[in-house]
């Protein structure tokens, strides 16, 4: 009896939680749409701080709307999966495969809107005449000409201008070009941003906000991420309340770019020496991000019409709370790439035709335009590979999809985007130092779709664009694996070992090499040589999860080392974890009681070295590394940081 009280009491609550799902009819027409995306925010630390109820207002969404994790496909790269969400297509149909391109003149540039091959949402609400506004949206720059308004992704770049904006750095900035200085003077400056705005943030000293710009200077960045995050907030606002448009689609990058500066500080035990430092400073940063995020769907909600359905989202999620294993990013907190991403993010529908409490069933990130288009009473296209998500709508009626809405011939031919080169050249340089480019040999736009294209098992269409980027880089190690990966696809085993071999000349650690080429020693029935590949992968990066899972899968010992010398083993585990800590006098201890009883092991060598070079003794850092090298002559790391090490010291001399 109390049970189906206690039942019908719930159903009651949902009655009145959504009068659109019972009791009364959703508003009549088809919804407007208001979208807001959080760059890396992640499902797992969300549901930690929902359950401490620190997310109200992302927990009412839930509660009351649909949610579900959203699957991301990689690669996981910010202007990559945005443009799939606002387009509904793959990579290799929207063009956009990383952060940066390759122009005419052999110039990296960061990507635009201009490469990209299909339209957007904006593009197809405009040419229904449906009213639009966009801000921030990765790759939207150069703006396009809509009904409505973009402010670009490049809007708040011009923070790298020294006099502010100038004629040349607005160009495109804003679509309709009229309204630039209108908007543009609602967008606050990193500098702007006082002890009193970061205060909730970060804590830090006068001293340190008085320091002048500099892309090593991680509090520059944090003032960075929340001038932008606030400048986007307040301009999606204000398109919503005074331009009243049917789709508004507002992007907050701070949520992963914080992550990446700070994330391995996340909810972290106390820590020790320079670690404990960041700690004081920033251990509460992500969170405080998160809490801004929230707020901000908190402004949202307050905003709703009976027609209007919330949409919000993220491209994937972040692996927080994760000190690494590298102790060359101990010091450092910027995260490098991709690799810190996980491929769930997350999917709240809320408000107009949602049914409440609803769980999405695996939604997938090429299931949103589709599912945007049909509130919104516009057919999804047959060309886009999603579905609706049907188990959340209410008396939404399902349209016949058209065939496409791209031209006959395939994509339009665009024109360049406007000169900026000075800009382009400011923002490399900062993806570069947040970790996301790498420094030395970054992927291109092109070089990710060869590599998608691997990824799809298109074997021959990846061996022609390899062939072809190599023609223009031929010392690129990944390039060179990703050319006799798709050979060996193919078939062409002998050819691809040719290829994997140069691969390693360039960069003699290399791991996906390694990896790659014991895959197809494995195909040959080389098994033992294939077992020796995966090993040396993991020498050069023990966390390359694929090679020790494949020692695992065939049975090989994956650390010999741990099984020839287990205290030793042990002791250098505890080493590690002490150095991660940041606790290096007891790193060093430890390390020593494991050479006691190891004393020919190379591994506890290289501890050693690793914790001397973080206490800033580079001495007995080369000393342990010459050491290592002579009981392990063909270790290629060995070499190489001993070179580094000489050339610093030569430097500082």
């Amino acid at each position: 009896m109390r049970a189906r009280l206690r039942s019908r009491l719930a159903a009651t609550w949902l009655c009145l939680c959504a009068l659109s799902a019972c009791g009364k009819a959703p508003a009549p027409g088809p919804s407007r749409l208001l979208v807001l995306g959080l760059d890396g925010f992640d499902p797992v630390a969300m549901d930690r701080l929902m359950r401490e109820g620190k997310l109200p207002n992302l927990a009412r969404l839930r509660r009351e709307g649909a949610y579900g994790p959203l699957h991301v496909d990689p690669p996981l790269l910010s202007p990559v999966v945005w443009t799939t969400i606002a387009t509904g297509k793959r990579p290799e149909a929207h063009g956009i495969g990383h952060f940066t391109a390759v122009d005419v003149d052999g110039q990296e540039i960061p990507v635009t809107s201009r490469m990209r091959r299909v339209k957007a949402l904006w593009n197809l609400f405009s040419e229904a005449g449906k009213k639009v506004g966009v801000v921030g949206w990765w790759a939207t720059w150069p703006a396009e000409d809509v009904n409505g308004v973009v402010v670009s992704d490049h809007a708040c770049y011009h923070f790298l201008e020294k006099q502010g904006v100038g004629s040349e750095v607005s160009a495109a900035l804003v679509s309709p070009a009229a309204r630039t200085a209108e908007l543009l003077a609602r967008v606050r400056r990193p500098a702007d941003l006082g002890a009193a705005d970061l205060a909730p943030y970060a804590q830090v000293t006068a001293a340190e906000l008085a320091r002048p710009f500099d892309f090593a200077d991680e509090l520059w960045h944090l003032r960075w991420a929340l001038a932008t995050a606030f400048s986007y907030r307040d301009l999606g606002l204000k398109l919503w309340r005074e331009d009243h448009p049917e789709l508004l689609m507002v992007y907050l990058e701070a949520t992963d770019s914080t992550a990446h500066l700070f994330g391995h500080l996340f909810r972290q035990q106390p820590l020790a020496g320079e670690l404990a430092a960041q700690q004081a400073r920033y251990g509460g940063t992500v969170e405080a991000v998160y809490a801004l995020a929230d707020q901000g769907v908190g402004q949202l909600l307050a905003e709703l019409d009976a027609r209007t359905t919330l949409v919000v989202l993220s491209d994937h999620g972040f692996l927080l709370g994760e000190l690494p294993t590298d102790p060359s990013k101990l010091a450092d907190m910027r995260r490098v790439s991709e690799r810190y991403h996980r491929d769930h993010g997350v999917l709240f529908l809320y408000g107009h035709r949602i049914r409440p409490g609803t769980r999405l069933e695996e939604p997938q990130v090429l299931d949103v335009a589709p599912t945007l288009l049909t509130l919104a009473g516009l057919p999804a296209a047959a060309d886009m590979p999603g579905r609706v998500l049907r188990e959340a709508l209410v008396e939404v009626p399902e349209l016949a999809r058209v065939a496409s809405y791209e031209p006959a011939g395939g994509a339009p031919s665009l024109p360049a985007a406007p000169a900026n080169t000075q800009v382009d050249q400011e923002v490399i340089r900062r993806l570069k130092s947040l970790g996301y480019l790498g420094n030395a040999s970054s992927a291109s736009n092109d070089r990710n779709l060869a590599f998608l294209a691997l990824k799809d098992h298109r074997y021959q269409e990846a061996a022609d664009a390899f062939t072809l980027l190599l023609a223009a880089r031929p010392e690129d190690a990944a390039l060179e694996t990703g050319l006799a990966s798709a050979l060996a696809g193919q078939g062409r085993g002998e050819e691809a070992l040719g290829h994997f071999a140069r691969a390693l000349e360039i960069d003699p650690i290399f791991v996906p090499a390694y990896h790659n080429r014991a895959i197809l020693l494995e195909r040959q029935g080389k098994r033992q040589e294939a077992i020796a590949d995966y090993r040396r992968a993991l020498r050069y990066d023990s966390d390359y999860q694929p090679s020790r899972q494949a020692l695992a899968r065939l049975g090989a010992l994956v650390d010999e080392f741990a099984q020839a010398h287990p205290e030793a083993s042990r002791k250098l585990a505890e080493s590690s974890a002490a150095m991660r800590r940041g606790d290096y006098p007891l790193a060093k201890q430890l390390a020593e009681e494991a050479l006691r009883l190891a004393p020919r092991a190379a591994a506890v060598y290289q501890q050693l070295a690793n914790v001397a070079y973080l206490s800033g003794d580079r001495k007995a850092a080369l000393e342990a590394l010459e050491k290592a090298l002579e009981i392990e002559p063909e270790n290629a790391l060995f070499r190489k940081n001993i070179e580094r090490l000489r050339k610093s010291s030569e430097t500082r001399l």
